[in-house]
């Protein structure tokens, strides 16, 4: 299976290029995985919600040039569906055992995801109903990717 990240923005802080580089190269042995980042818009301080409206669409636009219709994408949101590792694990050997090669994960910038973006995706997904940093999501998002392969193959995983 080809795992796609598709993620606004660029990761500066090292400590999280660090472990999204530890987490890509673990990755390796399981499959493709790729790691597509799209521009961030910058956002005013006080911005209005016409402005923040305008921002989500025109990132999210750059996200949806990177969709491919057969793609199979799960849109990060804090209002998708909440899974525990095994769970997740359990849902992704499902999505391969129906003939799904292609998993998209689109993780959105600061103000989160476009409408356009989120009726696109096929599964809509949650870690948690706190917020975090869109650059620290990638590296969750690629822990929990990884641990579910390993439960998958009925590897040894840290509960």
């Amino acid at each position: 299976m080809k795992i796609t990240i598709l993620c606004v923005g660029k990761i500066k802080e090292k400590y999280l290029q660090m472990g999204i580089a530890e987490y890509t190269k673990r990755l390796g042995k399981y499959g493709k995985l790729e790691i597509l980042e799209v521009p961030d818009e910058k956002t005013p301080d006080r911005a209005s919600e016409a402005e923040e409206d305008m921002i989500r669409k025109t990132e999210g636009d750059r996200l949806l040039k990177h969709i491919r219709p057969d793609d199979f994408v799960v849109t990060m949101a804090i209002d998708g569906k909440m899974l525990d590792s095994v769970s997740l694990s359990r849902q992704m050997e499902t999505w391969g055992v129906q003939g799904i090669s292609h998993i998209v994960f689109v993780i959105g910038g600061s103000l989160g995801l476009s409408a356009e973006v989120l009726l696109r995706g096929n599964y809509s997904l949650s870690f948690s109903k706190l917020t975090f940093p869109h650059q620290l999501m990638r590296l969750i998002l690629l822990e929990q990717i990884y641990r579910s392969y390993r439960i998958m193959r009925g590897e040894p995983y840290h509960k």
